[in-house]
């Protein structure tokens, strides 16, 4: 077995640096190894979404500093896309994953379906695989007789806390948009639904619901063009953090701070500094320092006893600026 030596987390830090700045380059993908001090030690493989979404690299540098602590334990190999719609970039990277043969690979999937049929492949391939963050679907494993675990969060329940906070400081009637994830994403869905029902309990009235697709540019355009189609406008909910930031610069752009909120999802440091101006008023934390270290803790214990247990669900908790 090949066991990665001598790449640190400087070294990653300096590619990941690199890849941030290739914008649209033909770069698919960044990747860091780290290494096992034993050889007979099973490698690990954990597959992000865009590691330019802080977000994802807090994820990256969460496992990194797991492995460290752990080195005995296993090695580590951390591969991200250039941005969350490059699905055949993240299918590739599963590909070249089982072509090294890795151990384990721990997934978050840029889409809860077009994944499924690679992760299978490594499966047959003797590769235990887990699924974090964004949940694969369950119909489509259903029909292709697959099994992948997920470990992550209750998006719709987090989504819901979010939802339930801005709605205590609104009014009956008030006007509100959301932000959309990528609409064949789950964890997107599930946070849409969430919003949702804490909004139709609040009597607000949703009056757009469009995707940016995860990306802060496509959020603000986006943002824009709500606020113009609506001047009574009290909201606006984004499905994640990057979009937030994006709806937040539109919001300015219209000079209307004082009177649209907006709330995120995932608790990176550029909302939670805007919460502390008062600029956001709330986000949801789902703990991506510790995501991924589930996931290769669980893909352990997959190792170890040949057994594959079922889901499981980790926390997600309302970040608002009383809790900073």
């Amino acid at each position: 077995m090949t066991v990665f030596r001598g790449c640190s987390t400087l070294v990653f830090s300096a590619l990941l640096a690199i890849f941030v700045g290739c914008g649209d380059s033909d770069s698919a993908s960044t990747a860091s190894n780290t290494s096992a001090t034993s050889s007979d030690a099973p490698r690990i493989a954990i597959v992000m979404k865009s590691l330019a979404n802080e977000f994802f690299a807090t994820m990256a540098a969460g496992a990194e500093e797991h492995q460290k602590q752990n080195s005995d334990k296993y090695g580590l190999i951390v591969n991200g896309i250039k941005d969350e719609t490059d699905l055949s970039g993240q299918v590739s990277l599963v590909e070249q994953m089982i072509a090294q043969q890795v151990d384990a690979i721990v997934i978050a999937p840029a889409d809860s379906k077009a994944l499924v049929p690679v992760l299978m492949r490594a499966q047959e391939a003797g590769i235990v695989v887990v699924n974090i963050d964004n949940k694969l679907d369950e119909e489509v494993l259903k029909s292709s007789d697959a099994t992948i675990p997920f470990v992550g969060p209750d998006n719709k329940a987090g989504a819901k806390k979010v939802g339930e906070h801005l709605a205590a400081a609104m009014q009956e009637g008030d006007k509100v948009a959301i932000l959309e994830g990528i609409q064949t994403s789950f964890n997107g869905q599930q946070r849409k639904l969430g919003f949702e029902e804490a909004l139709t309990a609040a009597k607000l009235e949703v009056v757009a619901s469009q995707s940016a697709r995860w990306e802060m540019s496509i959020a603000n355009q986006t943002a824009a063009g709500m606020l113009t189609a609506h001047p009574d406008l009290k909201a606006i909910l984004a499905c994640n953090d990057n979009m937030a930031l994006g709806a937040l610069a539109a919001v300015k752009e219209a000079d209307r701070l004082a009177g649209v909120k907006i709330v995120g999802f995932d608790n990176i440091s550029a909302v939670r500094q805007a919460i502390e101006l008062g600029e956001i008023l709330a986000t949801a934390d789902q703990h991506g320092d510790q995501l991924a270290v589930f996931g290769i803790e669980y893909a352990l214990e997959a190792i170890e006893t040949g057994k594959a247990p079922g889901d499981k669900e980790t926390p997600v908790d309302l970040i608002t600026a009383d809790s900073i």
